[in-house]
């Protein structure tokens, strides 16, 4: 403690005083962001041109009296509905979450008492006393400490704890990160030693407060898939708009039956209606969401998985996301030997290395809390335990603490017969050579060492061990004859599969940037044992500042390292990134993540480690902290948004031939093929049973291999818009001619119109299977397991059955009994309608082989 102060001559505020200040600033707690109303989220749901074509296509079959089709469309909006609000009243939790971290209870003076109060209660001017295990309520000046280590990570990126010193009650608080400075941030956590504060900044005012400013500032990212299906959606219903006046104008006109008209013009409407799109989305998505919780990944905002798949730069925080924020025994060095300690069931050290780690126990607390000192005790009772180098029957006497002058700390320990006293020291390795009066050389080869682990990325410190015969201890630890022992050296270890996972980014096309709180030299050393690319190319924090907005546009799209970044600047770094046109993935586990995860088109936040801040500033939680389930996540959202395009592609091309056997025999004068009962058939069971089919589909095994998609690109290209057009063209064209040449024999109008619609329906399965790969032959795709489509094939070939040779439902319908020869026609004919395409797929490969 500082000399004269302590919690017992400290008086601090009045409770009279401190509810004066309470009053007039307000509770120590960030303000939540003002929630929308969920009569408000429903509004801007159910204005969405998707649910409105939805409740659109409802109220027709209301009018059609088809309850039964009816109830399930409007069953559908309300699922989909559900699953939107759901989500929707999620997405603002960030700063309710910053509010908790930044209120946890505080022990505070006042009156001349200790009290243990709501952290949301300490106010400006108040005494704080921090101890080891304490979260800190506020920022604030130490006034006075004894060995205090403070864990900033969750504001500094930096894994290593840092050393608090005392100052004085009139400095102004600056930002943290460092040694020796004399401030506390709310939030942080205290490991080791105790101290006092005083009180400098609550709530908003604190630097946790300033993150939620900026998460408050931040717009949440549009969502531009959403935004060209959406698009897709208008056009699709526009044209089925004007073509139904059409029919209905023209079947007027030339046929003198305006109800009629009507109602070919409302069937016509139901064919161009593309209401199986939203549903297309919810199915993929909410599927897609489960599929990816089995691989460690949940999702907070659905349209993510859409986003995840297009990933461009994947922004990885060092601390917590490539490492597991641990500081741990890494390396053990003495007599001129260096000992490499395995992360993973270490064996135990030679002989020579038991005394270091014997004294490494003794100069550490004897129930840490501080990680490294977890680790020296860890390793040290595996490895030693049964010798004579562990003493859990000594006493700890004595304890002198770190100070500006002499980064050391000694314990003086009691051997059980009391004969004498033991004195072990570990500290900065200058201030262990001090301590034991080294001549130049022994230093000189010490040096040497310490240079090579720092080099590595170690934090390195010196042990020594002393004797004492006397019972008065001397007031210094330099009057101990000390002996140097050795060096122990720390890392933060990274994660396993890291590389391997950073590997497979760069083959999928994604490029990885480390963005890190800590030193530029420890970020290049885990850069390069992680694989990542132009290791040595560093940019610290100190230089973003000085960069203009061309010049930091430029650098983002070279460097892949980034170092002593502060939190604004991380948010800087993806906006910049964003502004050159790249998808970023920010992934992240600490309150200085949360606003660059929120900026970020998909916000990762690490589940196990993370901060409540951080995961609900995030759009995926990654439950088990491990970054090989990103890559997971990566190849998953790819499948899903190459499924969709499959299934949007067969929506596209199934609605034109349904269509054209709506339109065209309204335009040729022929008898009418298609009434809404068997619109409301397709659509029914084959149109959300292929959402189903399309989603099962296993990713392709080049899904990895491709370059991502760019955030410029339509989801659909003008090529798979043709192509989609083509195959609905193909397929109207045969089933025409089926109904011409039927006509044309002299075929009753039902059997002719059976004949066409039994055509149409196999065409439609064969649409199923040609769309489930643009790149590989059905016959091959018939290999892959999809039970679904089993499913679907069987359900839609039974219930054609039954609307063919049913006579109840044959004359609902206007059909009429098929002969054997008819069918096997209309069976031809369907399947010849996808042929093409099947070949088209052949030449294209053959072609790409040849390339």
């Amino acid at each position: 403690m500082k000399e004269g102060l302590s919690a017992d001559n400290i008086r601090g505020l009045s409770e009279e005083e401190a509810l004066r200040r309470l009053r007039e600033d307000g509770y120590n707690e960030i303000p939540s962001a003002k929630r929308r109303s969920i009569y408000s989220i429903a509004y801007d749901v159910v204005t969405e041109p998707m649910f409105l074509l939805l409740i659109a296509g409802g109220i027709l079959y209301l009018f059609l009296g088809d309850l039964e089709e009816a109830l399930l469309l409007l069953f559908f909006v309300v699922v989909v509905m559900g699953i939107t609000l759901y989500q929707e009243s999620k997405t603002e939790r960030a700063l309710e979450a910053l509010r908790d971290l930044s209120s946890p209870r505080a022990i505070v003076i006042r009156d001349g008492r200790q009290r243990r109060i709501p952290g949301r209660e300490v106010v400006v001017g108040d005494y704080v006393v921090v101890t080891e295990g304490d979260r800190v309520p506020a920022d604030a000046v130490v006034l006075a400490a004894s060995n205090l280590l403070v864990d900033e990570s969750l504001l500094t990126g930096e894994s290593v704890s840092v050393r608090k010193s005392a100052g004085d009650a009139s400095q102004a608080l600056d930002r943290p990160g460092g040694d020796d400075l004399p401030f506390v941030y709310s939030g942080t956590m205290a490991v080791q030693g105790h101290g006092i504060t005083l009180v400098k900044g609550i709530g908003v005012g604190t630097e946790i407060g300033r993150i939620g400013k900026a998460l408050r500032t931040i717009e949440d990212e549009s969502d531009f898939f959403e935004a060209e299906t959406g698009k897709l959606v208008r056009y699709m219903a526009a044209g089925g708009l004007v073509l139904c006046v059409l029919v209905v104008v023209l079947y007027g006109l030339s046929r003198g039956s305006w109800v009629d008209g009507f109602l070919a013009g409302i069937a016509l409407a139901m064919a161009m209606l593309p209401e199986e799109i939203p549903v297309v989305f919810t199915i993929f998505l909410a599927i897609g969401a489960w599929r990816m919780s089995k691989r460690n990944v949940l999702t907070r905002r659905l349209q993510a998985i859409r986003t995840l798949g297009a990933t461009t730069v994947l922004c990885v925080d060092k601390t917590g996301t490539i490492t597991l924020n641990r500081m741990s025994l890494n390396r053990l060095y003495t007599d001129g030997r260096f000992h490499p300690v395995e992360s993973e069931s270490p064996p135990t050290p030679p002989e020579e290395f038991h005394e270091l780690l014997e004294y490494s126990i003794l100069a550490s607390q004897k129930y840490p809390f501080d990680p490294m000192e977890k680790s020296i005790k860890e390793l040290g009772l595996n490895a030693l335990s049964g010798t004579e180098h562990i003493h859990n029957n000594w006493s700890l006497v004595r304890e002198y603490t770190l100070s500006k002058d002499l980064l050391a700390l000694s314990h003086v320990w009691k051997s059980p017969d009391g004969s004498e006293f033991i004195i072990a020291a570990k500290g900065a390795p200058e201030a262990i050579v001090d301590l034991c009066h080294l001549d130049t050389g022994k230093t000189r080869e010490i040096s040497d060492a310490v240079s090579r682990m720092a080099s590595d990325g170690l934090r390195v410190l010196g042990v020594a061990r002393a004797s004492f015969s006397h019972d008065t201890f001397p007031v210094g630890q330099h009057d101990f004859n000390f002996i140097f022992v050795g060096l122990i050296g720390f890392a933060d270890p990274i994660r396993p599969g890291i590389a391997d996972a950073v590997r497979e980014c760069y083959d999928a096309g994604i490029r990885v940037v480390m963005i890190t709180g800590d030193y530029a030299g420890t970020a290049q050393m885990v850069a390069k044992e992680i694989g990542l690319r132009s290791p040595d190319a560093v940019v610290t924090g100190w230089e973003l500042a000085s960069m203009g907005e061309e010049e930091l546009r430029r650098k983002v799209r070279e460097v892949n390292v980034f170092a002593r970044v502060v939190p604004e600047q991380k948010l800087v770094l993806v906006k910049a990134l964003k502004a050159n046109g790249e998808i970023v993935a920010m992934t992240g586990d600490g309150v200085n993540d949360a606003p660059a995860l929120k900026a970020a088109h998909i916000g990762v936040a690490m589940g196990l480690r993370g901060t409540d801040v951080a995961r609900e500033s995030g759009s995926l939680v990654i439950t088990d902290d491990n970054f090989t389930s990103i890559v997971s996540g990566v190849r998953m959202g790819r499948r899903i948004l190459d499924n969709l395009k499959k299934a949007l592609a067969y929506i596209l091309s199934v609605h034109v031939p349904i269509a054209g056997m709506s339109f065209l025999p309204v335009l040729m004068r022929w008898p009418l093929a298609l009434m809404p009962a068997h619109i409301a058939f397709l659509e029914l069971i084959i149109d959300p049973a292929c959402s189903v089919v399309f989603e099962a589909e296993e990713a392709e095994k080049d899904v990895m291999k491709r370059p991502p998609r760019r955030l410029t690109d339509p989801l659909f290209s003008r090529k798979d818009v043709v192509l989609s057009l083509l195959q609905g063209l193909m397929v109207l064209l045969v089933v025409a001619n089926v109904y011409v040449l039927a006509l044309y024999r002299g075929i009753a109008d039902d059997e002719a119109r059976t004949m066409a619609f039994t055509a149409l329906v196999i065409a439609n399965l064969g649409l199923i299977l040609t769309n489930r790969s643009w790149n590989q032959s059905s016959i091959t795709m018939l290999r892959t397991q999809n039970k679904a489509l089993i499913w679907v094939f069987g359900g839609t070939l039974f219930f054609l059955g039954l609307v063919l040779y049913l006579p109840f439902l044959q004359g609902v319908f206007h059909f009429q009994r098929l002969s054997t020869s008819e069918l096997a026609m209309c069976v031809s004919a369907g399947v010849v309608s996808v042929l093409w395409f099947e070949a088209v797929k052949v030449l294209n490969s053959r072609w790409h082989t040849l390339l």
